[in-house]
């Protein structure tokens, strides 16, 4: 059940409707669109929408839907029923398109595209496929049988051929549709060819003769060929009189030699008619036993092409796979959007930002707070659209993992219903509602109201609500109220987890002893940027949200007189709760833009991490093939000494210790010791990683250990000195942050700071500017946790102000 009557216009979604009746090819898909309508059928409203998601994903995909003659030719087929009826040749042209159309739809769910549009398929399937029967050379016996067989395997197909044999491209009836017709026509064109002739000769005699005039030509009348004589010249041949000129001078004369010829051509021509006839109620009669089953493809056919529609507006809204309906009440949306604003905004390309929202058994009824233009209503007014859609089989926009539940009623207050003729007011007819809303509401329903209780008396209004909003929180329903009344936003946190009043059941009257049970009111907040003053149009569940009517006011240039004196009637508890609401939303903002600064920075550290252990990595990998590398190359050297020793052995022993060839042998020997003892100094040097340098033995002195040890301290002590030396040189006391992502800031910043603390520099500048504050947070909450940092403050306002901090360390 729906309320109020005008429910649609009031949600926006009669002008779905408009989008979806022009987004169809046919009258019958738009007829579809006007009967669509509202359903708590679980079962109905799956299947619906998982026929759209099928079509979504075909109009996705590059397989080619049939898209187009989509006619409604059930008239036609109503006008067949009666014997002895034909149709007109265009009647029975759409007729034969549309059953191309379905057997074209039918040929598209194969059995490969069946799998992945089952339901579709199953819909699309009522007919069997069949071959069409191509018969032209086969006796009349063989075509009658033929044609029986392929009409009880598939009529569409059948009258759809029988259709193409009698119609040509152009919606006339072929010559070849009979063999009378054939003859008939042929005699016609032979005997207009005669008249053509005739006519041309006689008329240029006449021309010539000047009994015409010279820019006069043939023309017809009464459907015969006649020539425009002067008057004063019409007897100078024998003729028929068939018309004159408004003035009398010219009259229009049909030579007598050609009179039969016409007369002739006239009796053929009404031949031609009853031949025509013939043929099309030998169609009909072919049509009229299956009238029933086509009125049926043409119903299916307005229902494909109502899916179609569907579709189309599916992907023009953004709308996705919507898989998670539970059978019972129940709303936890991700990213939805109101789909008239978000096709209003992307034609500008704007962005709409979306709604996250959750009514769930615990927490049912949502009150939502905030300032003016901030996007309350259209909150409510996208919870309506969007769960009326989906109870409409409309493919809802809102993320895939999004989950919906069906009620039995949906009940809303949005609105002016003032009304002059019934002397309403708004406040009555707001009271009129919330009447109607308490006696109906039950735990199956949604209700949606407005602006809850204004339109009189604040305090009288407000109290109204409250206790009307209790009664309804406790009939189970679920439901989303926006309000600027302090009171319920205090309804669900002003008594301990949020209870609402009930009777108390063992009392003998019900408004005495009342106790409090769950009421599942919860508090949200449309939040509002503080520092620009203006909407984030963002829900935020859980808080109260303040309504920022002095911030908004001061911004806008009030009167600061009028703003002080009004600060001063509303008194300080009232400022003080809507200064807490602020102070909430700006501690959330901050805390959240912290949560992303360290995100980034832990995302940056692991970078860097992993960086330096692939660098460790790739080290000890390249450390172990130079070790690896001198060792087969020292070992190489070992065999060939070892070979070269062997060898000079046996040449001394041949030779019996001659001389001069053991002087040689050792000198090589030698030579093959020099090289070993360089392999092992290169091994020595690889092995420490060290720049690989070679040195004579003459300049190499052997060191203590004592030498040793003070030598490297004067190496360490000399490096350490330079790196200070040249870090003082270049180190700037003001460091610049402006223009950096927070990322960088952060990598930056630390090395500033770090190289200040070596150096012992004892303060210095870092420059973040002012604008959205993020670098100033950055840089501030990085100065918190290092303990050189002995204070940080703004610089003084003439050098610079909140835009610079100075730190001491």
């Amino acid at each position: 059940m729906l309320y109020p009557s005008d429910f649609e216009a009031k949600i926006g979604f009669n002008q779905i409707r408009e989008i979806l009746g022009n987004l169809c090819l046919s009258d019958l898909g738009k007829e579809e669109v006007s009967n669509l309508s509202f359903s708590s059928d679980h079962s109905k409203i799956s299947h619906s929408l998982a026929e759209t998601e099928e079509f979504r994903q075909i109009l996705l995909s590059s397989d080619p839907f049939p898209s187009q003659d989509y006619y409604n030719t059930i008239p036609l087929l109503n006008h067949l029923r009666i014997e002895n009826t034909f149709p007109e040749p265009e009647d029975l042209s759409e007729l034969g398109l549309a059953l191309t159309t379905f057997i074209d739809i039918e040929q598209f769910f194969n059995e490969a595209r069946s799998a992945s549009y089952p339901l579709l398929a199953v819909r699309c399937s009522q007919l069997a496929k069949s071959e069409t029967c191509h018969c032209e050379e086969r006796s009349d016996a063989a075509k009658q049988k033929a044609n029986s067989e392929k009409r009880e395997a598939n009529s569409a197909l059948f009258i759809r051929d029988l259709i193409n044999t009698i119609l040509d491209d152009k919606s006339n009836i072929r010559s070849s549709a009979s063999k009378e017709l054939t003859r008939i026509r042929s005699a016609v064109n032979r005997l207009q060819g005669g008249v053509e002739k005739r006519m041309g000769q006689i008329f240029r005699e006449a021309k010539k003769s000047g009994w015409i005039d010279e820019e006069a030509d043939v023309t017809l009348r009464d459907g015969r060929l006649v020539i425009p004589f002067r008057s004063v010249h019409k007897r100078k041949i024998q003729g028929v009189v068939h018309d004159e000129s408004a003035t009398g001078q010219t009259v229009y004369v049909e030579p007598v030699e050609l009179f039969e010829m016409n007369n002739e051509i006239r009796e053929l021509n009404y031949a031609e008619r009853r031949e025509i006839i013939r043929i099309l109620t030998d169609a009909a009669d072919q049509i009229r036993p299956h009238t029933e089953e086509f009125i049926e493809i043409n119903r299916l056919l307005g229902k494909i092409d109502f899916i179609r529609a569907k579709a189309r507006f599916a992907l023009d809204i953004g709308a996705a796979r919507c898989s998670r309906i539970m059978d019972h009440p129940h709303l936890t949306w991700y990213q939805a959007v109101h789909p008239l604003l978000y096709l209003a905004h992307i034609k500008v390309k704007k962005r709409v930002v979306p709604l996250d929202i959750t009514l769930s058994p615990g927490e049912r009824v949502l009150v939502i707070s905030g300032p003016n233009a901030g996007g309350k209503s259209i909150c409510l007014k996208t919870v309506g659209l969007v769960q009326y859609m989906l109870q409409c089989g409309l493919l809802p926009p809102a993320r895939e993992d999004s989950e919906f539940g069906i009620f039995d009623q949906v009940m809303i207050d949005i609105g002016d219903e003032q009304s002059l003729e019934n002397d309403l007011s708004t406040y009555t007819s707001k009271l009129l509602n919330m009447k109607y809303f308490l006696t109906h509401l039950d735990a199956k329903s949604l209700f949606l109201i407005d602006e809850m209780g204004t339109g009189t008396d604040p305090s009288v209004g407000g109290a109204i609500a409250e206790a009307a909003l209790l009664s309804m929180a406790a009939s189970g329903a679920y439901g989303v109220v926006t309000t600027h009344y302090s009171n319920l936003k205090l309804l669900a946190s002003a008594m301990p987890d949020a209870r609402c009043q009930m009777p108390d059941e063992k009392s003998d009257n019900p408004a005495s002893g009342i106790r409090y049970q769950g009421s599942g009111i919860q508090n949200a907040a449309m939040l509002f940027d503080t520092r620009n003053m203006k909407p984030l149009f963002l829900l935020k569940q859980g808080k109260p949200g303040s309504s920022f009517a002095i911030e908004i006011a001061t911004s806008i240039g009030f009167p600061e007189e009028e703003l002080k004196r009004a600060s001063e009637l509303i008194g300080g508890s009232q400022l003080d709760f809507e200064q807490q609401l602020q102070d909430l939303e700006v501690e959330k903002a901050e805390v959240k833009k912290k949560t992303t600064e360290l995100q980034v920075a832990d995302e940056f550290i692991g970078e860097l991490i992993a960086n330096y252990e692939q660098r460790i990595a790739d080290l000890d990998r390249s450390k172990k093939e130079i070790l690896q590398k001198a060792r087969e190359e020292a070992q190489q050297l070992l065999q060939d000494s070892n070979r070269l020793i062997e060898k000079t052995i046996k040449e001394i022993r041949e030779s019996q210790a001659d001389k001069e060839r053991t002087k040689a042998a050792r000198s090589e020997i030698r030579d093959v010791r020099s090289k070993i003892e360089d392999s092992n100094s290169l091994l020595a040097i690889r092995h420490s990683q060290k720049e690989k340098l070679v040195i004579a033995r003459n300049e190499v002195t052997r060191q203590s250990e004592q030498q040793t040890a003070k030598s490297e301290q004067r190496t360490a002590n000399s490096n350490f000195t330079e790196i200070l030396s040249n870090r003082q040189e270049s180190f700037s006391l003001t460091l610049d942050l402006r223009g950096k992502r927070a990322d960088e800031a952060f990598m930056e910043l630390q090395r500033f700071i770090d190289d200040a603390v070596l150096i012992s520099i004892r303060e210095v500048r870092i420059l973040h500017g002012k604008g959205t504050g993020a670098l100033r947070d950055v840089t501030r909450n990085y100065l918190k946790g290092r303990s050189e940092v002995k204070s940080y403050q703004d610089e003084a306002l003439e050098r610079g102000g909140a835009g610079v901090t100075v730190v001491s360390l």
